[in-house]
């Protein structure tokens, strides 16, 4: 149940509520990254979304509520389904647009086939590579993070990241040019 009061700045809050709230979010942390987490399926990403929770609560005046703990990871739900709700419809809209685009090798058939195995060699490419530099990768070409939020949130430099983004893309690259490796009963 909440308990309104009326709207104070940050600055006119009573440095108790304040104390209170961040003690109770640097408890209630660990869980709601958990919960997050198993939602979006990416601690990177979960991580992000909570410090995103923190920073939605702090900036505004805070609200009595009977029990924080339990709100605060209610908040945090909401905010991985607010999360994959927008992915969806960025997805969706991705998927529009390629849907748009005329198939310019006359054989859909045959582009269907190549573009399934350039993914399998990209995904390949993308298995083999550190855990860190796939991370990197995955934020900012698939959860669209710049590469200062990247090193931010993982203590790197923004050189690093860039770095690691060079072998990732270098990586797929290269999987793109190597020959795909025949199967029995395929023709060379």
């Amino acid at each position: 149940m909440l308990i309104s009061h009326p709207p104070k700045s940050p600055d006119e809050e009573p440095h108790g509520a304040r104390a209170h709230f961040l003690q109770v979010f640097l408890s209630q942390r660990s869980q709601m990254e958990a919960l997050v987490n198993r939602r979006v399926g990416c601690r990177a990403t979960a991580a992000d979304l909570v410090q995103d929770l923190f920073l939605r609560f702090w900036r505004r005046p805070l609200v009595q509520v009977e029990e924080l703990s339990t709100y605060l990871l209610r908040c945090a739900g909401n905010i991985a389904i607010d999360h994959l709700r927008s992915e969806g419809a960025r997805v969706r809209v991705n998927e529009g647009w390629q849907a748009d685009e005329p198939d310019s090798s006359g054989s859909e058939p045959q582009a269907a086939l190549e573009a399934g195995n350039d993914l399998r060699h990209v995904e390949a490419a993308l298995r083999a590579l550190p855990e860190r530099t796939r991370q990197i990768f995955l934020l900012n070409r698939i959860h669209g993070r710049k590469y200062a939020d990247i090193a931010k949130a993982m203590g790197l430099s923004q050189s690093a990241v860039e770095k690691h983004m060079m072998r990732a893309l270098e990586a797929c690259k290269a999987s793109l040019r190597e020959p795909a490796p025949r199967t029995p009963g395929t023709a060379p």
